[in-house]
């Protein structure tokens, strides 16, 4: 079993920064891809970034170039660094883990492990 925690949403303007972790526990003696989706107010869940357990990352085209994905503390640690945040950013986001093996992009059905979700709110 695996646990993720996400931690550092908040409120922010249009313009501003904030930075997403997303610590995990519990079976972390294997590694795992991860990823970040949100879901905003009356709309699906889409994905937003991910990173497979070779390093390679995908995102989606609505943040591609602003929201970088990285990993540190071994692969226990996920972050997501939001630059440039707009109001359409405005979203639960949330961690999503899966064994490594075949490459799941941000496809959300192929994942294993959520965490709770935190609210980033960003007004214009």
């Amino acid at each position: 079993q695996l646990q993720l925690q996400e931690s550092g949403g908040g409120s922010v303007q249009s313009g501003g920064s904030l930075t997403l972790s997303c610590v995990a526990s519990g079976y972390t003696a294997i590694p795992y891809q991860m990823a970040w989706f949100r879901q905003a107010p009356g709309k699906e869940r889409e994905g937003v970034a991910a990173i497979e357990c070779g390093g390679h990352t995908i995102y989606a085209d609505s943040v591609k170039g602003r929201f970088p994905i990285s990993q540190r503390d071994s692969g226990n640690a996920l972050l997501l660094r939001m630059n440039t945040l707009e109001s359409e950013d405005t979203a639960m986001y949330f961690c999503a883990a899966i064994y490594c093996g075949v490459w799941r992009g941000l496809n959300e059905d192929d994942y294993l492990y959520w965490g709770q979700g935190t609210q980033v709110t960003v007004s214009s």
